[in-house]
């Protein structure tokens, strides 16, 4: 299975935010979407950043309340991991494990065409899981 299976079950909705807006609209965002994170658009509609409930969190106790009114560009996450369609979901189970993150954005030819997260991958894996599960049952019931 690989990231091309996982955003055809899901989808390829992108939410994403200005990196002018402030901490406060991004944090009313996720929760409006119930996500973890956010993309940060630039120039041509590239991938200019990700902002995470961990970024905004990290702010909040640096600068306290204050932070809630910094922008979004300030906070975000500038050098972000990305995956590709052909990614194999062990490949992103590796990644995500190693460097302690939630959430890849999915790049075709530079463009954002989707952002998939842990949960993502735990729901494929489940499916998968109870899918072979089912497929030994039956083995064994015919034999």
């Amino acid at each position: 299975m690989n990231v091309k299976t996982i955003l055809a079950a899901k989808g390829g909705d992108i939410i994403s935010i200005e990196p002018t807006a402030t901490l406060a609209a991004a944090a009313k965002l996720l929760s409006k979407h119930r996500i973890g994170a956010v993309v940060i658009r630039g120039a041509g509609g590239r991938l200019a950043g990700i902002l995470s409930e961990r970024d905004i969190v990290r702010a909040l106790a640096e600068s306290g309340g204050a932070a809630l009114d910094f922008p979004v560009g300030q906070v975000m996450t500038r050098s972000v991991m990305t995956c590709g369609e052909n990614d194999s979901i062990a490949e992103l189970m590796e990644r995500m494990t190693a460097g302690k993150f939630r959430h890849l954005p999915v790049l075709k030819a530079e463009q954002l065409v989707g952002v998939i997260s842990i949960g993502d991958i735990v729901k494929m894996r489940v499916q998968e899981i109870e899918t072979d599960a089912a497929a030994m049952r039956d083995y064994i019931q015919t034999a």
